[in-house]
């Protein structure tokens, strides 16, 4: 058995037995929805309207940086904040919005937008290599 294939794990006492799958596997599975954004494309997500969510904690903008203009959401309230029947949701919350999820690395990202999705948010997606791709490219320059 591979490492992302489905795992047998035991819960409650031990006599009752879930499948799960692995998290490669659900990394995986929520890719395979996304039509993810290279950070040479970020820019043009956003001049045609997309809203760029940093989900990354405050030390990691911090020490990493930030992305002009992008919408800071903590992670952990991020499904309350979009989900568009939500009465904690932000203003700009709709599910016509074009959402593009940016963490340190694109792992945590793809999960979060992945369930932005089934809350409703069907053009979220997410910033393949996160952050430090994205700061990368800019440092690159104009190609």
């Amino acid at each position: 058995m591979r490492p992302h294939d489905a795992v047998p794990r035991p819960e409650g006492n031990g006599d009752e037995v879930t499948t799960s799958i692995a998290v490669d596997a659900l990394l995986a599975r929520a890719r395979a929805g996304l039509d993810r954004v290279e950070p040479a494309d970020l820019a043009a997500e956003v001049e045609a309207g997309a809203v760029v969510v940093d989900i990354r904690p405050v030390e990691q903008r911090t020490s990493d940086g930030e992305i002009p203009g992008a919408v800071v959401v903590n992670r952990n309230v991020l499904e309350w904040r979009l989900d568009p029947t939500s009465p904690h949701r932000l203003p700009l919350a709709s599910p016509e919005l074009r959402v593009v999820v940016v963490c340190r690395e694109g792992y945590q990202s793809s999960l979060a937008a992945a369930t932005l999705r089934e809350l409703g948010v069907p053009r979220a997606t997410d910033l393949i290599g996160g952050h430090l791709a994205w700061r990368d490219h800019e440092a690159s320059g104009p190609r």
